[in-house]
């Protein structure tokens, strides 16, 4: 280690004379150490900055372009590790930054260097754009000691500004949509990639904040049906240096430089209210706005990655380090470090920013990424950890929508069903069941059963409903729906990485041709299988999510993983064709069945076990002959063919009495060939009518069928039929 800097301070790096002359002169005052970040109390402005480790804080004010470090204030009072002073001469939209100083040592875990301009964690606004250059990172890149060494450069030139805000916001009579879970459907989409290609979006609101305000954007995702519009990342976030060498960009967002402010780049003007009109609108439709966040890793990387914010903070508090090796990361996101929810301020900051989207900007629901990173103790995930404990017991945070991602890459990652009461999970084991039973694979039927029930077998635990269960068969991550059904491989050549990354083993099945073909029987049969995942999604028990454009049958070209493909590659095309109309019709009918139907969207998890008291089975499972479906029959691995009878005389809850919902037959056919599906007698009923047949066009009427009488299950087909009851003519 080259010691001459492990201990060196900034009194060497900025010498007194080079500090702005107004600021021998500014007032400040002692001000508070709460609240965290900087505040305006519309007399004057509180600047709060935590560091254990810190010697001393300087806070940089800059002129209205950010080009000029105007003024240079050491902030006057540290108070339980808190650095905070009070600024009576300043305004929002005020932009400034930090330079704290402290000792340089990697080896003890400390990396300060008042060289580097650093964001405030509690910025609410960031403005300017990252301009990649050796003077961003605290050692001296080339150099032999590598990160041991210390950089003098000045950082400021080439980083963003945080900004001073004004909060108000009229909300008006906006008040949240406050959805059950039960009637949750979730539509996942990218703020730039949803309207970029959209012509009621006029050009300079495309790919912004306004732009998904725009009316028609707004009333065509209200008219498919979904509850909630789930938005990949829009906290600031870097364009990481490589991508930007090969022309590409950091599309998704998962590399959060801001936990507090809105992503610059999606804001059409300069107000972060922009974020706060779109959220009314909104709610105005009666849709939720949820957020995916990403609290388990910073831009900020390893060892060898920039001195941005936090690693020039304290870095010893905020990441996790090795134990016995404090100059290197506990990675367990893949991303270079990882978040130290262990301490109690970072906790804070987290959380903080939870319940400040959640009130300021009056967000519905977060899905949080790598989740299981947030539950991870020194010893390992926890459901009764400090973050997971702080959400539960939070009334704000208990209170609005919470999903998981329940698994990261370190020891134990994978948690599903590992979550505490009170939390969504998603369920990659639906994801590839769902995907290998159409794609045909031998012996699904058991897997499929448990995975159409909401998965109870990870779920029904302490109280959990099925909710639980966020059931999906694609995301932003790996294929959209139409690439599922149209390659047997991953094509990633864009991303320069030589298609070797991405995940492989996807179970698509491309129908004989690899991408686009003419052959219409391929083409139908690829329609075909979309509507029965589509179908299989909503018409199991749980939380359905749907990839946006899926209706529209995007295509990525086969790139299951174009995390940074901000082209057309990613957008959503609204050039649509015939097909991609009738897809979209058949996800509203289908939307429409699902809350058509309570007995499709139960509370509670269902059970195939007799009940003697009420004497029926709420769930029973059919083979095509209309028997029951016994030992010999699950154990099949050559059968393909399933009914699901939901009984509707079920009551919803738990109490022991009747229930007076319609009873429902599900099939599922994933042979190649047509099945005759004997239709099986129930209780109250005199035949069944058949609400919807994947192999049909949603044109066809529906139709009736006695008991008794086999219904043909076209090759790959799934059909939902209900009871008529005794008494009743013709069903509507």
């Amino acid at each position: 280690m080259n010691t001459s800097h492990a201990s060196r301070d900034s009194d060497k790096s900025v010498a007194a004379d080079e500090t702005p002359s107004v600021m021998r002169h500014a007032r400040v005052h002692e001000g508070s150490s709460f609240p965290l970040g900087a505040t305006w109390d519309g007399l004057g402005v509180n600047f709060a900055l935590f560091s254990a480790n810190a010697t001393r804080v300087e806070l940089c004010l800059f002129d209205e372009t950010g080009e000029q470090e105007v003024a240079r204030v050491e902030l006057p009072e540290y108070t339980d590790e808190v650095w905070h002073g009070y600024l009576p001469d300043a305004r929002p939209g005020q932009l400034y930054g930090y330079r704290v100083h402290g000792p340089y040592a990697p080896e003890e875990g400390h990396r300060f260097n008042p060289n580097k301009l650093l964001l405030d964690p509690y910025a609410k606004q960031i403005v300017g754009d990252l301009q990649w250059d050796e003077a961003l990172f605290g050692y001296t890149i080339g150099h032999p000691d590598g990160d041991l060494s210390f950089d003098e450069r000045d950082s400021a030139a080439f980083m963003p500004r945080c900004r001073v805000i004004d909060p108000a916001f009229t909300w008006g009579r906006s008040r949240g949509v406050q959805l059950p879970w039960d009637h949750t459907i979730v539509y996942e989409t990218h703020v730039r990639g949803y309207t970029m290609r959209h012509p009621s979006v006029p050009e300079a609101l495309r790919g912004t904040f306004a732009g998904l305000m725009v009316n028609d954007v707004v009333d065509y995702i209200r008219s498919l049906g979904v509850s909630s519009v789930e938005l990949l990342p829009i906290h600031a976030f870097v364009d990481d240096q490589r991508l930007l060498e090969q022309g590409l960009r950091n599309y998704w967002g998962y590399n959060t430089l801001g936990f507090f402010a809105p992503h610059s780049r999606y804001i059409s003007g300069d107000s972060i209210n922009e974020f706060k009109e779109l959220v009314a609108r909104y709610h105005a439709a009666d849709l939720e706005v949820i957020l995916d966040v990403v609290y388990n890793h910073t831009a900020e990387g390893n060892e060898l990655g920039p001195t941005l914010s936090l690693k020039g903070i304290d870095n010893a508090s905020y990441y996790r380090l090795m134990p016995d090796e404090l100059r290197y990361y506990i990675d367990d996101t893949g991303t270079g470090n990882t978040l130290n929810l262990s301490h109690q301020r970072v906790l804070q900051m987290v959380t903080d920013s939870l319940r400040y989207w959640a009130t300021e900007m009056r967000v519905d629901g977060f899905r949080f990424d790598l989740a299981t990173i947030l539950g991870r103790e020194p010893h390992g995930f926890d459901e009764g950890g400090g973050f997971l404990d702080s959400c539960r017991q939070d009334p704000v945070l208990s209170q609005v929508k919470l999903i998981a991602e329940p698994w990261d890459c370190g020891p134990g990652g994978y948690q599903v069903g590992g979550f505490p009461p009170g939390w969504a999970e998603w369920n990659d084991r639906y994801r590839d069941t769902v995907r290998a039973f159409w794609r045909g694979d031998e012996g699904q039927l058991p897997e499929l059963a448990t995975r159409l029930m909401a998965s109870a077998d990870f779920f029904k635990r302490r109280g959990r409903r099925p909710f639980a269960s966020v059931n999906f068969v694609t995301a932003h991550d790996g294929y959209t729906l139409f690439d599922l059904v149209a390659y047997n491989d991953k094509h990633n050549e864009a991303n320069g990485e030589d298609n070797k990354d991405g995940h492989g083993h996807n179970l698509s099945w491309n129908h004989g041709v690899e991408g686009p073909t003419d052959d219409e029987d391929i083409q139908s049969l690829r329609l075909r299988q979309i509507r029965n995942f589509i179908a299989t999604t909503l018409f199991s028990q749980g939380t359905p999510m749907l990839l946006a454009g899926d209706e529209l049958l995007r295509t990525q070209q086969g790139n299951n993983n174009a995390y940074c493909q901000d082209n057309e590659i990613s957008w959503v095309d609204w050039n649509l064709d015939g097909d991609a109309h009738a897809m979209i019709e058949y996800l509203r009918r289908v939307i429409a069945l699902r809350l058509r139907y309570p007995i499709l969207r139960r509370g509670r998890f269902l059970s195939g076990e007799y009940n003697e008291e009420m004497g029926l089975k709420e769930v029973a499972w059919l083979a095509p002959d209309g028997a029951e479906m016994d030992v010999e029959r699950w154990e099949d691995t050559e059968a393909r063919t399933l009914g699901l009878l939901l009984d509707g005389r079920a009551q919803p809850s738990g109490i022991r009495r009747a229930g007076a919902d319609v009873t429902l037959l599900l099939i599922f056919n994933a042979h190649h060939e047509a099945v005759a599906f004997q239709l099986p007698a129930a209780p109250s009923g005199s035949g069944w009518l058949c609400r919807l047949d994947t192999s049909q066009t949603i044109e066809e009427a529906p139709f009736q069928r006695a008991f008794g009488e086999e219904h043909r299950m076209e090759g790959r087909s799934l059909a939902l039929l209900e009871l008529v009851q005794h008494g009743e003519g013709a069903v509507t």
